[in-house]
């Protein structure tokens, strides 16, 4: 492993990159004990608070974890794919909102990841997933039920979709397009939405993976991104109209 002193990178910023390329490699493997802060410091000819830096950086995106005690240090950690979700949602969130993605962009991008669940979910749906999101339908048609409970009761019946897939490679890419896009949707159109009409679509969805019915779940998903982009044209160009009479 090795940095390079002249660079302008920040010198543990370096390092933890090399740490992450070598256990991406597989030349630092899992459980593996990591050197001692020290014994890093005299391989990468840094100070040990640098030393320090870098290993928390790493530990912040759990590729390592640290034991205390005589047998202690800091061992290659086994990340697993539930415990990047999060990170998976806030770089997607970040990335919508810093670079101004637009509604159709995000909309276009999301219901394709989720249609590509379809055929899989409609075989592979477990009678708990099927559940959540009967359950989240119920939740959706109550009267006094909040727009910020009903935002969140939407992303559950859309992870619900998602998982049912059964690979875990598609909900950890997923996770992003539901639990960052979805918000996104919703608080654009949730002035304008018609929570019956949602209601419906979304059990036209479970009852199609309820009779795995591949076709009818795409056909119903499709019909729902049409449905969000309509309010979302709406509610856009009702504040266009809003601007221009007050101006």
């Amino acid at each position: 492993m090795k940095i390079d002193p002249n660079s302008s990178k920040d010198l543990s910023a370096q390092i933890a990159q090399a740490i992450r390329d070598a256990i991406v490699a597989g030349d630092l493997i899992v459980d593996q004990r990591l050197p001692s802060e020290a014994e890093l410091a005299d391989q990468f000819e840094v100070s040990r608070p640098t030393v320090r830096e870098a290993l928390k950086r790493l530990a912040a995106q759990s590729l390592i974890r640290t034991q205390r005690g005589a047998t202690g240090g800091a061992f290659v950690n086994r990340l697993r794919f539930e415990e990047a979700y999060d990170q998976q949602v806030t770089t997607s969130t970040l990335l919508l909102s810093m670079n101004a993605v637009s509604f159709d962009v995000a909309c276009e991008a999301r219901y394709a990841l989720e249609r590509a669940c379809a055929p899989l979910s409609a075989a592979r749906r477990t009678p708990d997933q099927l559940a959540t999101m009967r359950a989240e339908i119920h939740r959706q048609s109550q009267p006094g039920l909040t727009d910020e409970a009903f935002c969140a009761s939407d992303v559950t019946f859309h992870r619900a979709l998602v998982d049912g897939a059964g690979n875990k490679v598609l909900s950890y890419q997923l996770a992003g397009a539901v639990e960052a896009m979805q918000p996104l949707m919703n608080m654009i159109t949730f002035t304008a939405r018609s929570r019956e009409a949602i209601v419906a679509l979304h059990t036209d969805i479970a009852d199609a993976l309820q009779a795995q019915d591949a076709a009818k779940t795409d056909a119903s998903l499709v019909e729902l991104a049409a449905y969000t982009r309509k309010l979302a044209h709406t509610v856009v160009s009702a504040r266009a109209q809003k601007k221009h009479a007050s101006t």
